[in-house]
């Protein structure tokens, strides 16, 4: 067994499928011992996925009425399952889903900070942006105080709590928001979108999976990890409807 899972996802955009980003990384977070013991690396690379859809042709759910509709049912029936059922996208979600400074603030921690931290710092932008509170990463000031809030190992069980140690210091906050205005940055965030793009991305997540044999297949969405355990050969329990119990009969 082994292999890697390179993954491709936004924090938010325009395009409301990424809420199912951060749906995704919930349940390879979850996994992740279980991908460990397997031997399996799972990287994360934030991308924008509005460039993806503009390259790919691709159309925001919302673009068309009925799926529009039938989304409200299937984000919340998605949200339960993933164990996030209080997600709520903010009131103003077209004018707050703009991306870019939290993804180059995220592709200069990848750089500059240990992986544990990094993949920390992701989930807690996804969970302060799609929690009640809908924080606006869009505007610097409130990315900083973001980062400044963020707890170390954050488990997304729980804000930031008044004597938790924090994630980043004053400092570091300051050295993430000037390096998510460098060129750098600016260029990694391109280079990886256009990364996701190359491997045929139109949405995310993107699933970019390489096995042991080292052949590579893509895979889309949150729902459809079981793919992915097949692909890779690990064990895994499928989905499967149980027989009734005795005391209802037997019967549909």
């Amino acid at each position: 067994m082994g292999g890697r899972i390179d993954v491709y996802i936004d924090v938010v955009n325009l395009y409301s499928a990424s809420l199912y980003s951060y749906l995704g990384f919930l349940f390879l977070l979850k996994d992740t011992p279980a991908y460990t013991a397997n031997k399996v690396q799972v990287v994360y690379h934030p991308v924008l996925l509005g460039a993806i859809n503009k390259v790919s042709g691709n159309k925001p759910p919302f673009s068309l009425p009925a799926k529009a509709k039938y989304g409200i049912y299937d984000s919340q029936r998605s949200c339960e399952r993933a164990g996030v059922p209080e997600v709520r996208p903010p009131p103003d979600f077209m004018a707050r889903a703009v991306t870019v400074l939290p993804l180059r603030a995220l592709h200069y921690i990848l750089r500059n900070f240990a992986n544990d931290t990094y993949v920390a710092a992701f989930h807690y932008l996804f969970y302060r942006f799609w929690t009640p509170e809908n924080a606006d990463l869009r505007d610097p000031e409130v990315l900083k105080a973001v980062l400044r809030d963020a707890p170390a190992g954050f488990n997304g069980k729980s804000s930031a709590a008044a004597d938790a140690k924090p994630m980043f210091t004053v400092s570091d906050v300051d050295a993430i928001l000037a390096g998510a205005s460098a060129q750098e940055a600016k260029d990694q965030l391109t280079a990886a979108t256009k990364e996701a793009t190359d491997r045929g991305a139109y949405g995310a997540p993107w699933l970019w999976v390489t096995n042991d044999a080292g052949v590579s297949e893509p895979f889309f969405g949150s729902d459809r990890f079981h793919f992915v355990y097949k692909f890779l050969g690990l064990p895994y329990q499928d989905v499967a409807l149980l027989d009734a119990p005795a005391s209802r009969g037997g019967k549909l």
